[in-house]
Order: C-alpha cells, then sequence, then structure tokens
C-alpha cells in the first residue's frame, strides 16, 4: 500500500517537473525555477524519510532532521516570495535574514541532542513556520488574490505529510498502512495546488504581457465592459431611473500619462491592468463597472439609498488602488518577472447621486469632474453635498484611517 500511494505521489512530481520545463521553454523562468524547486525538495523530503536512500540508522535520522529544516525554510521561503511577502527588499531581508538564523539555531540545537531530539527539533521549526505560511495566505485570499487560496490549499495539504512522515521516521515499524495513504495523498494533494499556482502566475504573465502591447482600447486590459458597453449600461440605469435616482462613482488616475512618458506605453499599460484588476476585486455586488476614457473607470448603482455602504466602498477603492506596485516596462516574460520598477496610482473618486431628471451625460461629467478634483483631497473621494450645493471631500469615517 505505501508503495502504491507514494508511487503515485512521485508520478505527480514528475508531471510537475514537466510543467515547469514547458513554462522555462516559453521564458516564465523564475515561474519554472519555484514549481521545480517546491516539487524537487518535497520529492527528497519524502525519499529521504522513508528510508529509500543508502544511508540507515542514525545517520538517516541526522539526514532526516537537516533535510527537514532546509525544506521548511526554503518552500516557506519561496511561499512567502508567490504571494509577493518578499518584493520590499529591505522586507526580504528582514524574513530571509531570520529564517536563516532559525534554522542554524535548530540545526546547532539539534547536534548537541540525540538523534530523536534533532528529528523532533526539526519537525518543530516546521511547525513554526507552517502557522506563519497558513496566516500569510489566508491574509493574501481575503484581499481577493487567487494564489491565496491555493496557497492556503496547499500549506494545510503540506501539514499531513509532515506528521505522517514525522511519525513513521519515530516508529517505522509501528506505524500503520492507513498513514502512508493520508500522507501520500495529501502530500500529492500539495503538488496539484502548487502546480495550479504556478499556473495561475504564467497565465498572470502572459495576461500582463498582452496588456503591455496593447493600448488601453483593448478590453482584456481591463477586463471589463467596453466602452459602448460601457454606454449601453449607463443608458440602461437612466432608463429605469427610480424616485431615488442613481448613484454614479468616477474613479481616475492621474499618473497614467506621467508614467508612460518615464517607462514607456507598455509600462503604462501595465499599470491600467493591475488598477482594473484591483478595481475588479474591490466592487461589491450590486454595482455595475466600465470604462470611462483611457484613465478613467465608471460605477452605477441603481440603490443610491445606501450612501453610507456607497462611502465606504468609495474610500475602499481609493485606498486599494493607492497601493505600490511594481511594474515591468520589458514586454519579455524573463524581464516582466524581474521587474523593480515601484509605482503608485494617483487615485480620485467623485461620488455623486444623480437626481431624477438629471442627463446621464451631465451626471458622468459632474462624478468626474470630482473625482479629478478628490486628487488634491487627503482622502481621494470626493462627493456632491447637495445642501450646500458644493463639492466637498468625503474624509475617512472615524477609526478607519488604519
Amino acid at each position: 500500500m505505501a508503495t502504491a500511494f507514494w508511487g503515485a505521489y512521485f508520478g505527480a512530481v514528475s508531471l510537475s517537473l514537466v510543467a515547469a520545463l514547458i513554462a522555462f521553454t516559453r521564458s516564465a523562468r523564475r515561474v519554472a525555477l519555484t514549481g521545480s524547486l517546491a516539487a524537487a525538495l518535497s520529492a527528497l523530503y519524502v525519499l529521504v524519510y522513508l528510508g529509500w536512500v543508502p544511508v540507515q540508522g542514525d545517520l538517516l535520522m541526522r539526514l532526516q532532521a537537516v533535510l527537514a529544516v532546509v525544506c521548511a525554510s526554503v518552500l516557506g521561503l519561496l511561499l512567502f516570495r508567490l504571494l509577493g511577502l518578499l518584493r520590499d527588499r529591505a522586507v526580504a531581508r528582514r524574513v530571509t535574514g531570520g529564517m536563516v538564523l532559525l534554522a542554524v539555531a535548530v540545526l546547532l540545537s539539534g547536534s548537541f541532542t540525540s538523534q530523536e531530539g534533532g528529528l523532533l527539533l526539526a519537525a518543530g521549526m516546521a511547525w513554526l513556520v507552517i502557522p506563519a505560511a497558513f496566516a500569510v495566505s489566508v491574509r493574501s485570499a481575503r484581499l481577493g488574490g487567487r494564489l491565496g487560496w491555493f496557497a492556503v490549499s496547499g500549506v494545510a495539504s503540506m501539514s499531513i505529510p509532515v506528521v505522517g512522515l514525522t511519525w513513521f521516521a519515530l516508529n517505522r515499524d509501528q506505524t500503520p498502512s492507513w498513514v502512508h495513504a493520508v500522507s501520500a495523498t495529501a502530500a500529492t494533494a500539495y503538488l496539484v495546488t502548487m502546480a495550479s499556482a504556478m499556473w495561475e502566475r504564467y497565465a498572470y504573465l502572459r495576461d500582463v504581457r498582452e496588456a503591455m502591447v496593447y493600448g488601453p482600447a483593448y478590453d482584456p486590459i481591463t477586463r471589463m465592459r467596453t466602452h459602448a458597453e460601457t454606454g449601453a449600461m449607463v443608458g440602461d440605469a437612466f432608463a429605469r431611473l427610480g424616485s431615488d435616482g442613481v448613484a454614479v462613482v468616477v474613479v481616475s488616475i492621474a499618473n497614467l500619462q506621467a508614467l508612460e512618458q518615464l517607462h514607456g506605453r507598455a509600462a503604462c499599460n501595465h499599470g491600467l491592468f493591475l488598477c482594473a484588476s484591483r478595481l475588479r476585486r474591490s466592487v461589491p455586488p450590486g454595482i455595475e463597472a466600465g470604462r470611462l476614457g483611457d484613465d478613467a473607470f465608471l460605477l452605477m448603482s441603481r440603490r443610491p439609498a445606501r450612501v453610507d455602504h456607497l462611502n465606504d466602498v468609495a474610500h475602499e477603492i481609493a485606498r486599494r488602488l493607492s497601493k505600490p506596485v511594481l511594474l515591468g516596462t520589458s514586454q519579455d516574460l524573463a524581464a516582466l518577472e524581474a521587474s523593480r520598477t515601484e509605482w503608485m496610482a494617483e487615485v480620485g473618486v467623485g461620488v455623486l447621486v444623480a437626481p431624477p431628471g438629471m442627463r446621464p451625460g451631465v451626471a458622468i461629467a459632474g462624478a468626474r469632474a470630482m473625482s479629478r478634483t478628490a486628487w488634491s483631497y487627503a482622502s481621494r473621494v470626493a462627493w456632491y453635498d447637495a445642501g450646500s450645493r458644493q463639492i466637498t471631500e468625503l474624509p475617512l469615517p472615524a477609526g478607519a484611517a488604519g
């Protein structure tokens, strides 16, 4: 039973390495390196813990402890890098340095204990890394990243074979067969989720490259309604205008043209692509989104009575779109992976509740003008105060500044 289940696992390892090779031939070298390293290290971990190596006895336990520390360190760093935690160089140095210090401390402590004690210390390090990796994955998933959900599944799956193989290494003759079956199945699930994450990353890079090649009128860049479809959306909303009016929100980006002048058209298209991706994840159900020119987006809702909710959405959009991003300046896929050009969108959000009788063109032009006015506001959000008949800043709610 052990041979059968672990054989299926090593078959999945082979497929993962083939997929990584294909990605490498398509110039996605970092994606290929991450995928192949994750598959190869996990396979080596399983081989050594199963004892399928020409080393036995006390030396095997020492080797298992060392390999557990190495795998926990490297696979943890790979996961953090995949989720974007290591993009900032200062953060990357701190996280990498902390991981190296922890690994050295565990290895030195294990060298002064028995073979079983060293193995337990190494397993303990893995159980320090797993909760940290799980927390980072959950945070990424809650922010709307699909990679985060893959990482959550992968970390949860990998924790099972860590327990099962450690059990087998310490009690080889007393480990039931079902432990092998469960561990091998979970390890295979880990490979599947990591391969899916690698494919998601590879597909994302291909989308970015297409976005950088074409101009902002190319709709797959934003994956939103075309300009014509946005016009139809506006017409439909105002044709069914109720007594409460229509909520119109315009999101304008001030520095796209400056980005193009500094780094070229490809970088400008990449910035637009990232802003549209973040906007899609920020818009809740019930609010329709579309394009508005080359540097703005239009949001509409036929439920303007929920003004407080609309204000919260506007602040969330301004916050998410204003986070720094790393842009590619070359259309080459390998260069895109290694891009280090940091850019932050200067966003303005205009919120307007169009009353019955207001023409669509007037409402949208007014909301767009407010979004541009909001570029100078601290909160980056402007709205039309019907009482004073003035455009005013919509400050953050009390206690929401963090």
